[in-house]
């Protein structure tokens, strides 16, 4: 599998996905942006550009690399365990989600994690570029995540394509400004995270955003109890991000890419019921 067909796999998929999602939330969008995208979309996508290139840099199709070395000298769990193929294929997909939910969980409980991650819910509204907009360092912290989950697990290469494939499929469907119809919802939800579940993540709410962590399987949050169905304050009463980083301009490409070196401190007197938030994380960070 040459890196050139596994990066054309997944930007061809991407911006299809991208593309049809966008079309439905200018169609059918399911709650009034608060920001708008003219002042949000060019540094969304600006950071999704970034994020691209950083991985880029740092090798092409670098944890399918990772892969194709594992299985050439038959490392990880699946080979030990004699998987075949087929079996392998599966509870690679499966299992590279769970790591991503247990990564996206540690994130938002260790302060330094948290200081990059939370750029990601800084966000004043939510639809399908707040799915791209990740911070390059928590993208490469991923990165090696997942290469090293890969090479222990002795995950097949095209399980990796897949499971990536998904990812960033469900992390713009689940993100969107979309509505499911309430039944359909109601049903999907068992099968993959639906937009309606993933915006309680999304919750100016500190209890709210340390729930739903799943971004394509929604397995996880209800078997380790992380599942809420719905926002206290209803569809209608949910607010959007974070206590900190409120300002309009917190929404300009150099504000984001510095957002996880600032404290409460350095942000504005008005938003700076965040302190208490980081402090809660961290009772040791001034």
């Amino acid at each position: 599998m040459s890196p050139g067909l596994v990066t054309a796999i997944r930007v061809g998929a991407a911006v299809a996905v991208f593309a049809a999602m966008a079309l439905w939330e200018w169609l059918a969008p399911r709650r009034r942006l608060i920001a708008g995208r003219w002042p949000r979309w060019p540094s969304n996508l600006a950071i999704w550009a970034i994020d691209s290139v950083v991985v880029r840099l740092v090798g092409p199709a670098t944890v399918v690399g990772v892969a194709l070395v594992a299985a050439a000298h038959g490392w990880g769990l699946f080979p030990l365990l004699g998987l075949p193929y087929w079996a392998a294929l599966v509870a690679g997909v499966i299992a590279l989600d769970l790591t991503i939910y247990v990564q996206h969980v540690v994130f938002h409980y260790v302060p330094w994690l948290w200081r990059l991650h939370r750029m990601h819910h800084s966000d004043l509204d939510i639809d399908v570029t707040t799915g791209a907009r990740f911070h390059p360092l928590e993208i490469l912290l991923s990165l090696a995540i997942k290469m090293v989950a890969v090479a222990a697990l002795g995950v097949p290469a095209e399980a990796v394509v897949i499971f990536e494939v998904l990812l960033n499929a469900t992390s713009m469907f689940n993100h969107s400004n979309v509505a499911l119809p309430p039944r359909l919802d109601k049903l999907a939800r068992w099968i993959v995270v639906t937009p309606q579940m993933h915006q309680v993540h999304h919750s100016i709410e500190r209890e709210e955003t340390d729930s739903n962590f799943g971004f394509n399987l929604p397995w996880w949050d209800r078997l380790f109890g992380t599942y809420r169905a719905a926002p206290r304050a209803g569809e209608q009463g949910l607010v959007v991000g974070l206590p900190i980083f409120r300002d309009i301009a917190e929404l300009r490409i150099l504000r984001l890419l510095t957002q996880p070196f600032r404290n409460a401190a350095s942000v504005q007197a008005a938003e700076q019921p965040d302190q208490n938030q980081d402090r809660q994380r961290n009772p040791q960070q001034p």
